[in-house]
């Protein structure tokens, strides 16, 4: 049933020859998953440039959601509605289709499909299925692949699939022609955003002590974009080796977080520092001392606090000295 709706599809990303002339490797791809459980289903769907979520499905209207304003790309308004037509028809397909499947409860349907650049500029499309948590089926180079979890019933899936040379064909060029397409359209349309540059902003801290005698230093570096970082402990211009990396972890607002450790003996500190290179930074790296004085900033504070401390007690010593002064002229008797 899925083949009936391909023509629309490519009618709403149309192909053709094209010279894409973009060096750097991206991806777009859909993420689905269909959940049945107590008599009833439920439908995930979101859609990636990249790493970066800018599509979501809203299970309530049926509608695709643009997370970002260049998230349509370069398709119409009219566009966007036969698409959102087109997944609402596959979705009461997929449901009935895969009634006799659902035996088990909960059911777990998992799809994911697009498209990614490899190196030499050649497009790759790519579609995969899974059930219950294990790979179903896939499709590669116009022919369905049965995945060996998949038993009889993938078989039987793909079969159907090869059977029509024409509709795989169709879904062919779909993810290997169609979605580049889309694909660069939504780059250029989002220039301005995928293309800026943020500044991190680091700090040091102290983790949980790795064992006796030992301090585990932690570089946090956060707030920054694009996504290539590099962060090491030094000691001079010698790289620590021992530095642990931890995962990219995303922030609200589409900029990256990561944190570098390094496990290191007490009386070992002195001369350490995290350093961090991105390319926001005009090859002006940062350089974090542990253990640094305070900053210029820091001294200016801490005076201030200091004046006012000073003053605070200037006050009360004068006012406790006016006190005194008065307290012998109001006891003199009148004459």
């Amino acid at each position: 049933m899925l083949f009936l709706l391909l023509p629309l599809f490519a009618a709403v990303f149309p192909g053709g020859d094209s010279e894409f002339g973009f060096e750097e490797p991206v991806s777009y791809h859909i993420m689905w998953m269909s959940s049945f459980h107590n008599h009833s289903w439920a439908h995930l769907g979101s859609g990636w440039l990249g790493e970066l979520q800018i599509h979501s499905w809203n299970r309530r209207s049926g509608t695709i959601i643009f997370l970002y304003p260049w998230s349509r790309g370069n398709i119409s308004n009219e566009q966007v509605m036969d698409v959102q037509r087109a997944f609402q028809i596959l979705i009461r397909v997929k449901e009935r289709d895969t009634d006799h499947l659902t035996s088990a409860d909960p059911f777990n349907l998992q799809v994911a499909a697009g498209c990614e650049l490899h190196a030499g500029m050649a497009w790759v499309g790519f579609l995969q299925v899974a059930i219950q948590g294990y790979d179903f089926m896939s499709f590669q180079n116009e022919t369905c692949l049965p995945s060996p979890k998949g038993g009889r019933e993938a078989q039987k899936v793909c079969e159907l699939f090869n059977l029509n040379q024409e509709q795989t064909h169709l879904l062919h060029m779909l993810l290997s022609d169609a979605c580049p397409r889309f694909t660069l359209g939504l780059l250029e349309a989002g220039k301005a955003h995928l293309q800026r540059q943020v500044k991190p902003e680091a700090w040091l801290s102290s983790g949980p002590s790795p064992g006796p005698g030992h301090l585990l230093l932690v570089c946090h570096v956060s707030g920054f974009y694009p996504k290539p970082v590099w962060v090491m402990w030094m000691r001079g211009e010698q790289e620590q080796l021992g530095t642990q990396r931890g995962d990219f972890l995303p922030n609200a607002d589409g900029t990256w977080y990561l944190q570098a450790t390094l496990d290191v003996a007490a009386g070992e500190v002195a001369g350490l520092a995290c350093r961090v290179k991105h390319s926001s930074l005009g090859g002006q790296d940062l350089v974090l001392h542990w253990g640094a004085p305070p900053s210029a900033l820091g001294w200016i504070l801490l005076a201030v606090i200091v004046a006012l401390a000073l003053l605070t007690g200037l006050g009360f010593w004068v006012r406790k000295r006016w006190t005194h002064r008065e307290a012998p002229c109001s006891a003199v008797p009148l004459k």
